[in-house]
């Protein structure tokens, strides 16, 4: 069989076949298209004619808080401060003479205790008791000597008179015998003070307690010879002592301090845990003010007295005794705050505010001024209305407005009026 190849009939195939071709893959995207519009109408349709659920916004809830009513209050002011206790009185004593010790008490050891007048030390006296003899001596030779001048000056003038001359002044006085009387008179009283002289190294010889006082440091033994620079024993008075409290400058104003000695200074309490416990005190009261700032210049030095510190009267047998050189803390009753609201410090909030619960029952976060601070407490004048209620549950975030509702009160308020140091005792 003969095939004829053909040119024109093979280019005119060829088209058809393409049109075919194309004409198929245009129907398939056409049917693809179509069904990709009538599935996302068919969805459109569903969305809008499908029941909606409302969104709602959950219903605020109030937070629960315990409040106090705020109440105007007269409040006493406490100034803390802290101090070293010093010796109101102390003393070394040294001997006015020189000699040997030949009798010491029994009660010249350190730690004991001596009142005012108690024979401490003595020297050996009998040089100063021959020196006393022999300067009594003296004054009765002396007072001798002054009466024979005397006698000769009654003879003097008796003869002066019946001779009857008149002669100058200086001349008179050679003649009545003058000068030597002064002289007799003055051998006189040489004596005589030579003799008190005498009798007043004969006390020294004995060394007393010039106060009640403790023995500190003794110095000397039995038998030792002294001289006038020789230290025998340090003693500390027991009547009263001294405590040195530093005070900041600002806290001043609300303590009083005397001006005279007939005013009365501030009370203080005096505390030692270490040595007392927390609860045992004693009483104190502020002395005088230290003329001069310390180098910072922030705080002042305060003097207190306390009497009796060593409990050695009856009144304060029970009482703790205070240790000279021992490290003290303090509290000074000041002034009465007149009309101010105490509020306890752990609802006195950061950035010099408080929490109010207004009538609305919301959160008042209301800035106020203090009057005074102490250790527990601040003291508020303005800013604040008696009735309010103040907010004394802590919140995480407190945010002003956010409403509120009030606990049980009763236990709130007993935990308002407590310091924090007293919820710690307990």
């Amino acid at each position: 069989m003969t095939v004829v190849n053909d040119p024109k009939h093979n280019r005119e195939k060829r088209p058809r076949r393409r049109i075919r071709t194309f004409v198929g893959g245009s129907i398939k995207i056409l049917l693809a298209a179509v069904i990709l519009v009538g599935a996302a109408a068919t969805y459109r349709h569903q969305i809008k004619t499908s029941p909606r659920l409302g969104r709602k916004k959950p219903p605020t809830q109030a937070r629960l808080v315990q409040v106090i009513g705020l109440q105007k209050a007269d409040c006493a002011t406490t100034v803390p401060a802290m101090g070293s206790v010093m010796p109101a009185q102390q003393v070394t004593l040294r001997p006015q003479i020189t000699g040997q010790i030949v009798e010491i008490s029994e009660d010249v050891i350190p730690g004991g205790f001596v009142e005012a007048g108690r024979k401490l030390f003595v020297i050996d006296d009998r040089d100063y008791e021959i020196l006393v003899q022999q300067r009594q001596s003296d004054v009765a030779r002396t007072l001798k000597d002054l009466k024979v001048e005397q006698g000769n000056q009654a003879v003097a003038r008796r003869e002066y008179e019946l001779l009857g001359e008149v002669v100058g002044e200086e001349d008179r006085e050679l003649v009545l015998r003058a000068p030597q009387l002064a002289s007799a008179e003055a051998a006189y009283r040489s004596a005589q003070a030579a003799l008190e002289k005498a009798r007043l190294d004969l006390s020294r010889c004995t060394i007393t307690v010039p106060f009640n006082a403790i023995v500190q440091e003794k110095s000397v033994d039995l038998g030792a010879t002294v001289s006038l620079n020789s230290n025998l024993v340090t003693l500390v008075g027991t009547d009263q002592v001294w405590i040195e409290l530093k005070v900041p400058l600002g806290k001043l104003k609300w303590i009083s301090i005397p001006r005279s000695n007939g005013d009365r200074g501030s009370e203080v309490k005096i505390y030692d845990p270490l040595a007392w416990g927390r609860d045992r005190f004693r009483a104190g009261r502020v002395l005088c003010l230290a003329g001069e700032l310390e180098p910072q210049g922030l705080l002042t030095r305060l003097l207190v007295n306390v009497d009796d510190p060593f409990c050695l009267t009856l009144e304060n047998r029970d009482q703790p005794q205070i240790l000279i050189g021992s490290f003290v803390s303090a509290e000074i009753q000041g002034r009465t705050l007149e009309s101010v609201f105490p509020i306890a410090w752990p609802y006195y909030r950061d950035g010099d505010t408080v929490w109010i619960m207004n009538e609305a029952g919301q959160l008042e976060i209301r800035p106020v001024e203090i009057v005074f601070s102490e250790p527990g407490h601040v003291y508020v004048r303005d800013g604040l209305a008696e009735n309010e209620r103040l907010v004394v549950t802590d919140i995480a975030a407190p945010v002003a407005g956010m409403p509120l509702r009030a606990a049980d009160v009763e236990g709130a308020e007993q935990q308002a009026r407590s310091t924090p140091g007293e919820e710690e005792d307990r």
